[in-house]
């Protein structure tokens, strides 16, 4: 058993101190140790992006991203993005736009949606669609899923965001 190393993160705003294996990954870190189940585990190589969470401001693959690496940062999950109201839009979107049906790949969807509409607001489609082309999906085939995120764009361009 490997020694456990002390760390200090920051989580949806709540200073978290724990003790962790240097092999852990941040997406098990969350899972596991601190109960927050909305990012999940799929391929675990880092290409379906169902363990996509936000790091010091930026989108990580949670299961690429050592726990150990995340001492000293903030780490937002899909639990604060919907707490703070944060992606009220994209969500209500994805549901209007019928833009889920299992479930198991949109808190990785939603967590690139907001970098998207956050840090590229005049995206055209195409560009929606190569922004989450590193999210797989097996259930909606991504026209909805474009839609939806399209939409926002849309809105928040009209509101002036």
């Amino acid at each position: 058993m490997s020694d456990l190393h002390p760390i200090q993160v920051s989580v949806n705003g709540h200073t978290r101190h724990c003790r962790v294996e240097p092999r852990t990954h941040l997406v098990d870190f969350l899972r596991e140790d601190l109960g927050l189940k909305g990012s999940h585990l799929g391929c675990e190589h880092g290409v379906c992006g169902a363990c996509t969470v936000e790091l010091n401001g930026q989108i990580v693959r949670g299961c690429l991203t050592l726990a150990v690496q995340a001492d000293g940062g903030e780490v937002r999950t899909i639990e604060g993005l919907s707490q703070s109201g944060a992606i009220r839009d994209l969500q209500q979107a994805f549901v209007a736009r019928n833009a889920l049906q299992c479930g198991f790949c949109t808190s990785g969807m939603l967590m690139a949606a907001k970098e998207l509409v956050e840090t590229r607001p005049e995206a055209t489609r195409a560009e929606v669609r190569d922004w989450i082309s590193g999210n797989y999906c097996r259930c909606t085939g991504y026209h909805a899923i474009v839609d939806a995120i399209c939409d926002v764009l849309r809105q928040r361009k009209e509101a002036g965001l």
